[in-house]
């Protein structure tokens, strides 16, 4: 009689186990499809947002280019051109002084 109630108490537990197994498959399972629905959700959006900063941002690159071209302006280079003149000279000023100074004894 002894012997029929470990057979029956092991074979128990090996249900309780495998049920157990069963059950976390199953959880993890809905953990994973969950997680990857809400990544691609998330995705999903991510692209929109994108989508409305490129059109946004060439609607106001559009607008921004009409106003340069009705200007009659100076174009945007020469600003540019005229520091690295004024850089250019003072760097000649200063070789100048240096060699002047390496001159002298």
């Amino acid at each position: 009689m002894a012997e029929s109630r470990d057979q029956s108490s092991g074979s128990g537990g090996g249900g309780i186990v495998l049920a157990s197994a069963m059950a976390g498959a199953m959880l993890g399972a809905a953990g994973l499809a969950w997680w990857l629905l809400s990544e691609a959700d998330r995705r999903r959006q991510a692209q929109r947002h994108l989508r409305v900063l490129r059109q946004s941002g060439l609607q106001g690159l559009q607008s921004g280019l009409q106003g340069l071209q009705g200007a009659q302006a100076q174009p945007l280079a020469d600003p540019l051109h005229d520091r690295v003149q004024q850089l250019n000279q003072a760097i000649d000023d200063v070789r100048r002084q240096l060699e002047q100074m390496q001159t002298q004894p």
